[in-house]
């Protein structure tokens, strides 16, 4: 079992990282949140931590920037008919604050805003985790103002990579630059997942 891999970033995208440790490249599939860590790392050493999902006809691995984000990775999958694509995409849509307060709060609604998760998943994972989420008082969130301006092309070719038609993802985010020309790439991912 891989708990860790460190290296340098041989290449990034917003759907996975391709990790250079000793002269073996390791493609690693990641979070929007974990895109947004490494985004920050640039070519520079990094390490993440690692779920191997290991199938039939294949060996993943997905990675995450924080211990945390990789626990509640593996709270997800463990819930019926949550496969580790919908997880992770479940952790791009939402910050793991986030996550942790929608299932606190028995917010059906923001699981249901997630690309692949229907009403009795959404009421299945907070069903399922309510007793797992061991938080005393769960922290309030703070709204950023990020000004940063983000290429429209990153953020289009995330969401090609996710699954989505280039046409359908053209579409949401014209719209959603048009009125917040300010967002980030993460941001716009993010808004455009919870509107196709």
């Amino acid at each position: 079992m891989i708990d860790y891999i460190k290296g340098d970033i041989a290449e990034l995208n917003p759907a996975y990282v391709v990790i250079d440790n000793h002269g073996m490249g390791y493609m690693i599939y990641i979070s929007l949140s974990t895109f947004e860590v490494l985004n920050g790392v640039g070519k520079g050493a990094t390490l993440l931590y690692i779920y191997e999902a290991i199938r039939e006809d294949a060996h993943l691995l997905y990675g995450f920037a924080t211990k945390r984000e990789r626990e509640a990775f593996m709270s997800l999958i463990s819930v019926s008919g949550v496969g580790p694509n919908t997880a992770r995409m479940v952790l791009s849509s939402m910050s793991v604050d986030e996550f942790e307060q929608a299932i606190v709060n028995n917010n059906v609604a923001m699981f249901k805003s997630v690309k692949g998760v229907g009403g009795k998943t959404a009421q299945r994972i907070i069903v399922d985790l309510k007793d797992k989420i061991k938080l005393v008082n769960v922290p309030l969130l703070e709204h950023k103002d990020q000004a940063d301006n983000e290429a429209f092309d990153e953020a289009l070719a995330a969401l090609v990579m996710l699954g989505f038609s280039q046409q359908a993802s053209n579409k949401v985010l014209k719209s959603l630059f048009s009125s917040h020309p300010a967002l980030t790439v993460e941001q716009a991912i993010k808004q455009a997942l919870k509107m196709m």
